[in-house]
C-alpha cells in the first residue's frame, strides 16, 4: 500500500504500508541504533514523534514482552528502509507489523531513510505527515505545516499514569501506597512523566520498593509517603509546556535526595532558574559520547530527547556541571551544591543501550542512606 510522508518544508518521500492504512502527524526525528526498535516504539518520550531508524534492516529479531518499556506503542509512526517479516530469534513471541497494528500505529518501509536522516540534519526537526489516504503532495505539505508540533505543547499528561501504582514481580502493580509494591530497603516515590519500566527494573534490584505517581501529584502528597528518595522519570516533548511541575519539584527541594533523568534533568533545570532551549535535530540512539568532568570518564550512553537545559542561564554558586556531551558540548548531567539532588540527560537504564552508566543508580542510592 502506497504510502507518502510530507515535511513541512515542502520535501515529500515515498513509501509503502506494511502495517495498513492511516494518517498520522508528527515530529519527523531519526534514531541512530542498529537494534532495541521495540524499546525504542514504547518509549514514552517518543510520544509526539514520527521515528526513523537509520539502519537498514528492521524487525528480523521480531518482539516480545519482556522488552516493553511502557504499556504500549508511544511512537506516532514509524519509518524504515526494509522491513523483515519472518523474525529469526528464541526470543520472538510476535512479528513487527502485528505489534504495530494492535495499536494502529503506520509502520513504512521502503523509505530512502539515509536521505530522511541528511535532510533533518541539515533542516533541522521537523513537522511532518504520514499518509495512506491522502496522496496528494500539496495536500499533505499544507497538513503537515498545520500541525502542533512540540514547542509549547503538554505532553507529559498524555502519557503519564491515570492512578499510582507499584512495581511487583517485575511488572506495574494497581494500588496508592508502597503496600502494594516489592519490599525493599529503600522507599521510592517516582514522578511518572513518561517513565520507562528498565528504570523501575533497575531501582527494584538495588533494594528499592517504588511507588509511581502521576505527573499531578503535588509536593505535601509525596512527603505524606515519607519516601527516602524521589525519582523523576524520562518523558516526551517541551520541558517548558508543562504547568506545574516546576512548583512542585522545587518544593521538594532539601526534603528528600532527587534523581533525575532525561526529562526530569530538564525540569530540575527550569526548578534551579534556568531555561531550556530546543536541539536542532535532537539526541536519539545509543551511541552517544558523554564526558563526566569530576572523573574525567568517557561514557557512550543511550539518549532520546529534544530539548536541553542552558547552561549560561544556571546559578554556578548553586549548580554544577557534571557532564557534557562530546559532539556539541551540551548539559548532559548536572547537582545541587547545597541539596541531596542530581540528574543527567542521557539515559543510564539504557534499554536499549550501553550499560556505562549504570553508576548513577548506585549514586542514588548511596544518597538515601
Amino acid at each position: 500500500m502506497k504510502a507518502l510522508i510530507a515535511l513541512e518544508d515542502g520535501t515529500i518521500f515515498e513509501g509503502k504500508s506494511f502495517t495498513g492504512s492511516g494518517e498520522t502527524s508528527g515530529e519527523i526525528v531519526f534514531n541512530t541504533g542498529m537494534s532495541g526498535y521495540q524499546e525504542v516504539l514504547t518509549d514514552p518520550s517518543y510520544k509526539g514523534q514520527i521515528v526513523t531508524m537509520t539502519y537498514p534492516l528492521i524487525g528480523n529479531y521480531g518482539v516480545n514482552p519482556e522488552d516493553n518499556e511502557s504499556d504500549r506503542v508511544q511512537v506516532e509512526a514509524f519509518l524504515i528502509k526494509e522491513y523483515n517479516a519472518i523474525p529469526s530469534n528464541y526470543r520472538a513471541t510476535g512479528t513487527l507489523a502485528d505489534f504495530l497494528k494492535k495499536d494502529n500505529i503506520l509502520g513504512i518501509e521502503g523509505i530512502d531513510t539515509r536521505a530522511l536522516t541528511r535532510h533533518i540534519r541539515n533542516a533541522g526537526a521537523l513537522k511532518g505527515i504520514v499518509s495512506t489516504e491522502d496522496l496528494d503532495p500539496k495536500s499533505l505539505i499544507q497538513k503537515a505545516k498545520n500541525s502542533p508540533g512540540l514547542v509549547g505543547r503538554d505532553l507529559v499528561r498524555e502519557v503519564t499514569c491515570g492512578e499510582p501504582y507499584g512495581w511487583r514481580d517485575n511488572k506495574p502493580a494497581p494500588g496508592s501506597n508502597f503496600s502494594t509494591t516489592a519490599p525493599g530497603k529503600y522507599k521510592v516515590v517516582a514522578y511518572d512523566f513518561g517513565l520507562k519500566y528498565n528504570q523501575l527494573r533497575l531501582l527494584a534490584e538495588r533494594n528499592c520498593s517504588v511507588q509511581v505517581v502521576p505527573c499531578t501529584t503535588s509536593a505535601d502528597e509525596i512527603l505524606a509517603m515519607n519516601p527516602d528518595g524521589v525519582f523523576l522519570s524520562n518523558g516526551p516533548g517541551d520541558p517548558a509546556g508543562i504547568p506545574g511541575i516546576v512548583d512542585n519539584i522545587r518544593a521538594l527541594f532539601g526534603k528528600k535526595p532527587i534523581f533525575g533523568i532525561c526529562l526530569g534533568n530538564q525540569l530540575l533545570g527550569l526548578a534551579y532558574g534556568g531555561t531550556t532551549y530546543k536541539l536542532k535535530f535532537g539526541h536519539r540512539g545509543a551511541n552517544q559520547p558523554v564526558k563526566d568532568l569530576t572523573t574525567g570518564k568517557i561514557e557512550i550512553t543511550s539518549q532520546n530527547h529534544g530539548f536541553c537545559v542552558d547552561s549560561t542561564t544556571l546559578n554556578p554558586d548553586d549548580i554544577e556541571l557534571t557532564h557534557i556531551n562530546l559532539n556539541d558540548s551540551s548539559v548532559e548531567g548536572m547537582r545541587h551544591r547545597k541539596y541531596p539532588i542530581f540528574s543527567v540527560q542521557y539515559h543510564p537504564e539504557n534499554a536499549p543501550g550501553p550499560h556505562d552508566s549504570l553508576y548513577l543508580f548506585d549514586r542514588f542510592i548511596e544518597m538515601m542512606q
